[in-house]
């Protein structure tokens, strides 16, 4: 397990370079974690339009994602049909035992995912994905088991740093990739 804690930016381009999935947990990395139910039993999320953009701009750079979560929401599936999230599985807490399935079914080796979770349901993918990636707020086995922690908190652009790390390890500047005109998210 890795103990230190690096930014994503102190990862090389090179193992950046060889991602071709980016999955990820939802509640706690694209949310803060907090989930609102009205009295009426209707569950609201805040998701972040920075992550969003980040996540639309690595679909037209060709880099898979997706969402892994241990419980289903409504919210959850409304946000990523929105943003075209081409895999969904929500209700699963084995998100090591999803991630492995899913890069088996799209060929890709563990050195060619990147996993990003905050709890300890997630350290175990976060150890096998070739970079595992947390947030500030994670739980101590996350923490843990991460290559790297976020500057930015969970729901507040967390994954867009990630996602400007993969997008500019293929531009070659080592820097925020080119701005796209893809559709606002």
């Amino acid at each position: 397990m890795a103990s230190r804690r690096v930014a994503p930016s102190a990862i090389s381009m090179t193992r950046w370079g060889a991602i071709r999935l980016f999955a990820m947990d939802v509640d706690g990395v694209l949310t803060d974690g907090t989930v609102g139910v009205a009295s009426d039993g209707v569950e609201t999320k805040l998701f972040s339009i920075l992550d969003g953009l980040g996540l639309v701009r690595l679909r037209a750079a060709g880099i898979v994602t997706a969402w892994i979560s241990g419980r289903h929401s409504g919210a959850t599936d409304l946000r990523a049909a929105e943003l075209k999230i081409p895999h969904v599985v929500q209700g699963r807490i084995d998100k090591l035992a999803v991630l492995q399935g899913l890069a088996a079914q799209l060929g890709i080796a563990p050195s060619e995912c990147a996993y990003m979770g905050d709890d300890d349901i997630d350290a175990a993918a976060l150890c096998w994905a070739g970079i595992g990636v947390t947030v500030p707020a994670a739980m101590p086995a996350a923490l843990a088991a991460a290559d790297a922690v976020t500057r930015r908190a969970a729901g507040r652009g967390a994954v867009r740093e990630v996602c400007e790390r993969l997008l500019a390890s293929r531009d070659g500047t080592g820097g925020p990739g080119p701005v796209s005109k893809a559709p606002h998210p």
